[in-house]
């Protein structure tokens, strides 16, 4: 799964990445900072604890596992995940973030990095807009110290400059995809729309997406000879938004007013998205914090703990600007960047946790790991599915699969539910 990073420059996207995957990038009070796509794995925490809490329960219950004590290092986790960590039953999986280089208006022709920036975009899952609702810099990213963009102005151009991008590609060739609608209807459309953005990612629902949009929003439109760039505009729109998901966050919350987000948050909603109030620097020192091993705090929560090396090394200045960041970030509410990114994977692209597993009794892999793997898969994932998700041979080999939890075997067709564990049986 990617998610990208998008806004114009100057925003904080590249302290948005660093905090929420801890890689040190270049981080700068000047547009473009970044040329190149920084490319990163987040861990994100599942929305049920990880399905080891069960496990446990089970061996003791069975007499084969102790109660877990005081001093655990992993609060009984008892899985062996191959990426990511468990401690407490809190699994974390990983998910892949593009940081791109910042959007300046009239970047579908050329300006700024231009195409290369809607480029970079192509495959991703959802579209994560950083925008700074403190007024500090103008729609270009430049710094102006105050009386800057409107947010709401900034998060449009954004949309406005996607469709165009997508405009332009559609509209290549029309003249000839139309003239086939003539024999063909509407499949013609829909074949040239797959044709144009195959290699960005569309599929056929993003391109009856594209098709109903004319429909609905022109019903005189009649031959599609006829469609000028009205009708186009309507079918990249509706493109846009089944292909890249928008949900932002309102950046440098702490310099900003409350009226220079309210507005921003009811457009944002109105198209899908969600809105989370965060300071990327604030979050990115608690983090920092974090890997010093100064505070206990786990990414998403509005709270931390001060360890034992912070109590020693921590001055009162450091320790109350760590208080005064948490107590921000707590009183915003949406748990900021961590919270925002759950909220864009669970539930505006609707993930659910699969665990595949081999051996269906005992939970584990061929070599005994237990539970190894949390896979991140659509809602509606089939078992078929969830055998494609781990790998191409064992999708094509798929004999049945077994439900874990129940021993009851279950077919192809069986649709998973949020934190299923499942044997797969395939062909080898």
């Amino acid at each position: 799964m990617r998610i990208g990073l998008v806004g114009k420059p100057n925003v904080g996207k590249s302290t948005a990445f660093s905090a929420l995957t801890e890689t040190p990038v270049e981080i700068a009070n000047y547009p473009f900072t970044t040329i190149d796509p920084n490319v990163g794995v987040t861990w994100l925490p599942l929305q049920l604890p990880c399905a080891c809490a069960e496990l446990r329960s089970r061996r003791e219950a069975n007499g084969r596992l102790e109660p877990t004590s005081s001093n655990d290092p992993r609060k009984g986790s008892i899985c062996n995940p191959n990426s990511g960590s468990c401690n407490g039953h809190r699994r974390l999986a990983p998910v892949t973030l593009v940081d791109v280089a910042g959007l300046v208006p009239g970047a579908h022709e050329g300006r700024g990095r231009g195409n290369q920036f809607l480029s970079d975009l192509a495959r991703c899952d959802a579209l994560l807009q950083i925008v700074d609702v403190s007024g500090s810099t103008d729609i270009e990213g430049n710094p102006v110290g105050s009386g800057g963009s409107d947010p709401i102005e900034e998060h449009r151009f954004l949309l406005e400059e996607l469709d165009a991008w997508l405009l332009g590609i559609i509209r290549s060739g029309w003249d000839r995809a139309s003239r086939r609608a003539q024999a063909e209807g509407e499949r013609a459309i829909k074949d040239h729309i797959l044709d144009r953005l195959t290699g960005i990612g569309a599929t056929e629902a993003h391109a009856s997406a594209g098709t109903n949009a004319v429909r609905r929003n022109h019903p005189t439109a009649g031959d599609p000879l006829q469609w000028d760039d009205e009708e186009l505009s309507s079918m990249a729109s509706a493109i846009r938004t089944a292909m890249f998901p928008i949900s932002v966050a309102a950046n440098k919350a702490d310099k900003s007013s409350e009226t220079s987000f309210v507005d921003l948050s009811s457009v944002v909603e109105a198209g899908g998205g969600r809105l989370v109030l965060t300071s990327a620097e604030a979050e990115l020192a608690l983090r920092r914090a974090s890997s010093a091993g100064l505070i206990e705090y786990q990414p998403g929560d509005t709270s931390f703990e001060i360890t034992e090396n912070g109590q020693e090394n921590l001055s009162e200045a450091q320790r109350g600007a760590l208080l005064s960041i948490a107590d921000s970030i707590g009183s915003w509410g949406g748990g900021g960047l961590v919270g925002l990114l759950r909220e864009v994977v669970f539930h505006q692209l609707s993930r659910i946790t699969a665990y595949p597993v081999q051996d269906e009794t005992h939970w584990v892999d061929g070599e005994g790991n237990s539970l190894p793997d949390a896979i991140l898969v659509p809602r509606g994932t089939t078992a078929k599915g969830l055998a494609y998700s781990v790998h191409s041979d064992l999708g094509d080999g798929f004999i049945r699969a077994v439900d874990a939890r129940s021993g009851r075997v279950i077919g192809a067709d069986h649709e998973l539910s949020d934190g299923d564990v499942v044997s797969i049986q395939a062909k080898t």
